[in-house]
């Protein structure tokens, strides 16, 4: 018997909402509300492609050239990112994840990141993927098992699926005020208020604007601690609210999979993250994990179901 290139399938269900999550990178795979994608994924005979549901961990984004300086070593990482010469998304995308729990609207998965070239710590990382009425909640969890104390990111990689609305017509919207700059080789410069083309606090049509921006300073919901990203005007569909809690303070958006001619299942990427690119180098939203130590975040997916 022929083994899926994301490894086993593992499906939770409850109501009309259905996810499957993967035993490669540990991932989401599929999500849907009454059989309609509410994410852009990918076939079970597929491997992810474009960070499609992926689990960046312990570093989202690029790292310039793989190097950082931690705890007075420096350190090289695999270049990952070839094109661009960066390491870029972590070191967990690709290795096994285990069921830890099982149950039928719920599923705990994790994995052990151990010491490799250019990352000297080893982490548990556990992550509960929880379905009910509202939509699907992400509990991440990442506990210091090591010796060493490391600089720990984490960031996940969701693409909101528009179906066969055109891309001009999406209507984003989009609670932060900083926008981060970035070089020929996507690594920041700096940041800045957002521009009248970036700036979506108030929900409006991408029209022609083509993102793959990074952002901050999020408004957050004073009673729930949450920022929350809304994609609507969907054809056939209802909108997508995509929330993080206050672990989260970046986020990253990138539309150029939900061209109207992209391949497989056009989607438009909404990333939490709780740093930036570079922050081994830089130390913005750097969390440090010193043995025993743990850090924790929850993110989620709320879709309304379609009107007709």
């Amino acid at each position: 018997m022929s083994v899926h290139p994301s490894g086993e399938q593992w499906t939770i269900r409850s109501g009309g909402h259905e996810v499957t999550v993967v035993e490669v990178g540990g991932g989401v795979r599929t999500y849907t509300l009454d059989g309609v994608d509410v994410v852009a994924g990918y076939g079970v005979d597929e491997p992810a492609s474009s960070g499609r549901g992926q689990l960046l961990m312990p570093w989202p984004n690029r790292i310039r050239d793989g190097r950082y300086t931690f705890g007075g070593e420096e350190q090289q990482l695999a270049l990952t990112e070839p094109a661009f010469h960066n390491a870029s998304h972590g070191l967990v995308r690709w290795v096994p994840w285990h069921v830890v729990e099982r149950a039928a609207d719920s599923l705990t998965v994790g994995t052990r990141l151990h010491a490799q070239p250019g990352w000297d710590g080893v982490l548990d990382l556990v992550v509960t993927y929880s379905v009910d009425g509202s939509g699907l909640t992400v509990t991440n969890r990442a506990t210091n098992v090591g010796a060493a104390t490391v600089p720990f990111g984490y960031g996940a990689h969701p693409y909101v699926a528009i179906g066969d609305t055109p891309l001009a017509d999406v209507v984003l919207q989009l609670p932060a005020s900083k926008e981060v700059l970035v070089d020929d080789r996507m690594l920041p410069t700096g940041t800045q208020p957002v521009s009248p083309e970036t700036d979506f606090r108030s929900p409006r049509p991408l029209g022609s604007t083509s993102l793959d921006t990074a952002f901050t300073g999020v408004e957050r919901d004073p009673a729930t601690g949450r920022w929350t990203v809304t994609v609507s005007g969907l054809r056939d569909r209802g909108d997508v609210h995509l929330w993080a809690d206050g672990s989260f303070d970046w986020l990253q958006v990138f539309t150029v999979k939900g061209a109207d001619d992209a391949p497989g299942i056009r989607g438009i990427a909404v990333e939490p993250m709780s740093c930036p690119a570079e922050a081994f180098n830089s130390g913005q939203g750097l969390v440090v994990l010193t043995p025993g130590e743990s850090w924790s975040g929850t993110w989620g997916i709320s879709p309304s179901a379609s009107e007709g």
